[in-house]
């Protein structure tokens, strides 16, 4: 027996009939109508393999990790990829997903077994030309260009593989459900599949997923639940910057980025990523201030630009690209009110040159310092590198491992640091230059 339900496409909820803005997540225009087959009889009970026990008792399994050998790659993963895990690859169409996994299928074939590539959108000639360009042609990388996905996880049984690419997972469908494919329930049911292969082979699984207009993954959030780990493709579609990062895993850290340069070629890692950041940065320019941002283990050194410039309407504009938004609201109130700014009728713009987002707190006294800088007209000196975090009372507080990134700024010929008051005494090996307010900051960098 079949019944009809509305789906979310964004959360997933189901209802019994249809809205027109999600009661469960508020999203509008998002149910879709899904036909559901109802089980006769009973609820199935789930089996027990084995009793419960307690866990001091349960035994220690180690996991051997597969290296891939691209170190940002498997950084990003926390260490390689873990057998019979999950991945779920998001990211704007056009950005680069297909060539990093065939890039990622060439090495796993290579060093540890074979590889299934699943391509549902392509044809397997169109693969095997961008594998071509990539130089990633390995006979142990298996192609199948195959929408059914019962037919392809039988074909994957028939192989020893230990690695699972489904590209997409928006493509394929399951023959046992009568919705089109990419729909709610059949990209959840083809989910569910993929992870069961995993359990089952102890291979590792990747699926592809399409995004939205909003940047988050199409189809319900319960992927996102489902997976082990989710990693989001971002960048401009126009630029060759990329940055890989993860937002869900099981087996690393959350806060770990992976960066590379979209080339011919490939996508080539970054060994020095703050070299990027600052190369184009020119010297003793008003509205230019260097900081360092912490992504997870690795520091970064970014430069902050900002311009102001007279309003010539009534209502002064507040840009932000690459810094929060409400986050820049609060440091334009803090230097207007605590320092006497004259900011109400002043345009402001601020940018992260480079495309990084920035959510890291310490670097919103370099944010104040560059808006102060294209205020005055005064350029800060290019030795000096500015990290802190803004309180509401103009107070500039401590933050997390400020040794790590004084190193990191003197690595690259930052003799000086702006930082806050309480922060230790031996850090790097240039000078400390302590702060306790935004008032103090913006004396010692000669702004006010």
């Amino acid at each position: 027996m079949k019944k009809t339900v509305f789906v979310c496409n964004e959360c997933g909820a189901s209802n019994a009939k249809w809205y027109g803005r999600c009661p469960a997540c508020g999203a509008w225009n998002s149910m879709v109508e899904e036909k559901v087959s109802t089980p006769k009889g009973g609820r199935e009970r789930a089996r027990q393999t084995e009793p419960a026990r307690p866990l001091t008792e349960v035994p220690k399994q180690e996991v051997e990790r597969y290296l891939l050998g691209m170190d940002e790659l498997d950084g990003v993963l926390g260490g390689g990829l873990v057998p019979g895990a999950s991945l779920l690859l998001g990211g704007e169409p056009g950005i680069g997903k297909s060539t990093l996994l065939l890039q990622a299928a060439q090495m796993m074939g290579e060093q540890h077994g074979k590889v299934l590539y699943i391509t549902g959108e392509e044809s397997a000639h169109q693969v095997r030309l961008r594998a071509e360009r990539l130089r990633a042609l390995c006979p142990q990388v298996l192609l199948l260009a195959e929408t059914n996905l019962e037919t392809a996880l039988e074909e994957a049984e028939k192989h020893d593989i230990k690695l699972l690419i489904v590209d997409s997972v928006q493509a394929v469908f399951s023959p046992a459900l009568d919705s089109a494919p990419g729909s709610v329930s059949q990209v959840r049911a083809c989910a569910a599949q993929c992870l069961e292969f995993a359990r089952e082979s102890d291979a590792a699984v990747i699926l592809v997923g399409h995004v939205t207009k909003e940047g988050t993954l199409a189809g319900p959030r319960v992927l996102e639940h489902m997976v082990d780990t989710v990693l989001y493709f971002e960048g401009e579609r126009n630029g060759s910057f990329r940055i890989l990062r993860a937002v869900k895993n099981r087996f690393g850290s959350t806060n770990e980025i992976a960066i590379f340069d979209m080339q011919e070629k490939g996508l080539i890692p970054f060994s020095e990523p703050s070299s990027f950041f600052l190369a184009q940065k020119p010297p003793s320019m008003p509205g230019s201030s260097v900081t360092c941002l912490l992504q997870g283990s690795r520091p970064l050194l970014l430069e902050v630009q900002a311009l102001t410039a007279s309003s010539a309407f009534g209502n002064p504009r507040r840009l932000a690209a690459g810094f929060d938004y409400n986050r820049l609201l609060i440091i334009v109130a803090v230097l207007e009110r605590k320092l006497g700014l004259p900011l109400g009728g002043q345009d402001i713009y601020l940018n992260v040159a480079g495309g990084m987002k920035i959510e890291d707190p310490a670097c919103d006294l370099a944010a104040a310092a560059a808006i102060a800088s294209s205020l005055r007209g005064y350029a800060i000196e290019d030795d000096i590198a500015v990290m802190g975090e803004i309180g509401l009372l103009g107070e500039v507080r401590g933050i997390s491992q400020a040794e790590r990134r004084v190193k990191e700024a003197a690595r690259f010929g930052f003799t000086r640091a702006v930082l806050p008051g309480i922060s230790g005494e031996a850090l790097g090996g240039g000078t400390l230059l302590k702060v306790n307010d935004v008032r103090n900051a913006l004396f010692v960098l000669g702004l006010i």
